[in-house]
């Protein structure tokens, strides 16, 4: 080596302040520390300013000077005691292994460059291809017959005949020279063809789904071995974008993501109705609604329609939502029932469907601040009547849900396991209840074996019901832990002529009881809850004039469609939720 560059090297060596034992056997030692180390060219290697990997240390460190011995160190830490010296076969494999990262970087980067410039080519060979599609005019050809306007439900009944159907692109599939649109108008669905030019113009280009769209063709029976909504598919001749929707960040499938956090979801409430499962839990509501008023008709109940604002509490006054009306405190409903109780008199049997409010600060599953209250009250009963009404009015519901051929394929693609209810429903005491919970070791809220008196919390009650499996009427609950207006069991006056319906997968979905029919125990129970009797002047009327015994319940709706369609949370089963904290949209 020249003598300058042995000079060279000892001043780059002292510059760089590296230990040398002397000037004819140069010592250079370098050293490498995983935490605190920085892999810089511009890193001295020093004891104080280490390297971070030895791969980049042996790299960059040019040891090929005779004169000079290079030493490497390595540690893992400074809290390392000591540095522990590089083998030269560790040092060369470290040195390798930093040749082959480096070509392997500089591939990827060759590769990363490349598939750019493929991208910028596609990009300009898109954009060409969009601006030539803006000057393709569809027109309809004048010699096919004129279309008939359909809803997709009459897809199968207007098979081979040219149809016009409108709705929003639900799923979208392009391949060579060919379009499949699923149509979803909310009816129902329809796969649609698209074929030759109407593929290339710029709106079938920048399709999106959900954007609004009339497409005209034939329906036409799909061939064996193929499949779509319906068994058939719509060859389309003609079509218009009625309302293009957004894409990118903005597209619907980013704006509710099936990975999106609940609260996300419940934000888009909006957008996450129009997918398949939301828009077939609320296809079912309306079916078991439906239900439900046939089987009361057929039973002989006469629909009413009770208010929604009112200055008596039913529930309890701590979950009342007050308001101010016209200067007079009023409250939003918690139960129709005391309303239905005057009804019986006039229009005799009666039920009503309307929405009840409560003001329970509660988070779980099963509850909500909004919800549908189904309730009915009959006159001139006794309670194994009512129980006995009641077991007939889900079942009877449930067989007209599970024969209805819209509604029915719904359910079972919600929940294929789901049957109906055997009768009759098992009945169980309150009392036994309890028995029943302490030989089960199924403690209260407090950790400790259930006693009479207490009031069965949710968790408990529904690890019974899913253990025993089957749907339980559970009777007779203690006077102090049910409402005031609850008839007691005459032959045992600790306890009410009362019912909670429990379904397994959800608990309590009806709740009922036999109506004190008494005017002076009534009296007894305003004053037992501390409430003042003037306000419930017209309901306490009903024992004045003509008293009967009568009974009658309620029945939450999302409950009873969070056990039929298999719903997690009863949420799922209302249109837009209200509870704690949501209002919105």
């Amino acid at each position: 080596m020249a003598e300058a560059a042995k000079e060279a090297i000892t001043a780059a060596a002292a510059a760089m302040s590296l230990n040398t034992d002397s000037p004819s056997a140069q010592t250079v030692h370098v050293y490498v520390d995983d935490e605190v180390g920085i892999d810089d060219k511009q890193t001295p290697g020093t004891e104080d300013k280490p390297y971070k990997s030895l791969n980049f240390a042996a790299y960059h460190v040019d040891t090929s000077s005779r004169n000079i011995t290079y030493v490497f160190h390595t540690r893992k830490s400074p809290s390392a005691e000591k540095w522990e010296d590089v083998s030269a076969t560790a040092l060369k494999k470290a040195k390798k292994g930093y040749e082959v990262a480096l070509k392997k970087a500089a591939k990827e980067a060759e590769a990363a460059a490349r598939r750019e410039e493929e991208e910028k080519q596609r990009e300009a060979a898109r954009k060409a291809l969009e601006e030539e599609a803006k000057s393709i005019v569809l027109k309809q050809d004048p010699s096919l017959p004129a279309a008939k306007s359909i809803k997709l439900r009459d897809a199968t009944a207007s098979r081979g005949q040219r149809v016009k159907v409108s709705g929003w692109i639900h799923r979208l599939r392009s391949q060579k020279d060919m379009i499949f649109i699923v149509l979803r108008d909310g009816t129902g669905y329809l796969q649609c063809v698209l074929t030759d030019t109407l593929t290339k113009t710029y709106d079938a280009l920048t399709f999106t789904l959900e954007t609004s769209i009339s497409i005209y063709g034939v329906i036409s029976p799909l061939p064996e071995g193929k499949s779509a909504p319906g068994g058939h598919e719509l060859a389309a001749d003609y079509y218009e974008v009625i309302g293009k929707a957004p894409g990118g960040d903005e597209a619907v499938t980013n704006i509710v993501a099936k990975d999106a956090d609940p609260q996300t979801k419940y934000d888009q409430r909006h957008l996450v109705i129009r997918g398949e499962q939301a828009s077939a839990v609320l296809k079912v509501r309306a079916g078991v609604l439906r239900a439900f008023r046939r089987s009361y008709e057929e039973l002989g109940l006469l629909e009413v329609t009770p208010p929604c604002m009112v200055q008596t509490q039913v529930e309890g006054g701590s979950t009342l939502f007050e308001f101010d009306y016209y200067g007079q405190k009023a409250y939003l409903t918690q139960s129709s029932q005391l309303y239905l109780e005057t009804c019986l008199p006039a229009l005799g049997d009666v039920f009503c469907i309307q929405e009840s409010f409560r003001a329970e600060k509660s988070l779980t599953r099963r509850h909500l601040s909004e919800y549908t209250h189904i309730e009915a009250e009959l006159a001139f009963i006794t309670f194994d009547d009512l129980l006995a009404h009641l077991e007939e009015i889900i079942c009877r519901t449930i067989d007209y849900v599970l024969t209805d051929p819209l509604i029915a394929p719904l359910v079972k693609e919600l929940n294929p396991s789901f049957t109906a209810p055997s009768r009759p429903f098992l009945r169980m005491t309150y009392e036994d209840a309890i028995k029943w919970l302490v030989e089960h070791e199924i403690p209260n809220e407090e950790g400790e074996p259930h006693k009479f008196g207490d009031d069965i919390a949710e968790a408990a009650e529904r690890k019974m019901t899913d253990q025993i499996g089957k749907p339980i009427f559970l009777t007779k609950f203690p006077v102090e832990i049910k409402a005031f207006y609850m008839k007691k069991v005459p032959s045992d006056p600790r306890v009410t002529e009362s019912v909670d319906c429990l379904m397994p997968g959800v608990g309590e979905i009806v709740g009922g009881s036999m109506r004190m029919d008494e005017l002076d125990e009534l009296m007894a129970g305003y004053k037992r809850e501390g409430i003042g009797a003037e306000p419930y002047y017209w309901f306490t009327d009903q024992r004045k004039y003509g008293t009967t015994p009568h009974g009658g319940y309620g029945l939450g709706l999302e409950r009873f469609l969070a056990w039929m369609c298999n719903r997690y949370t009863i949420r799922d089963c209302s249109l837009y939720p209200r509870w704690t904290g949501r209002c919105t949209p």
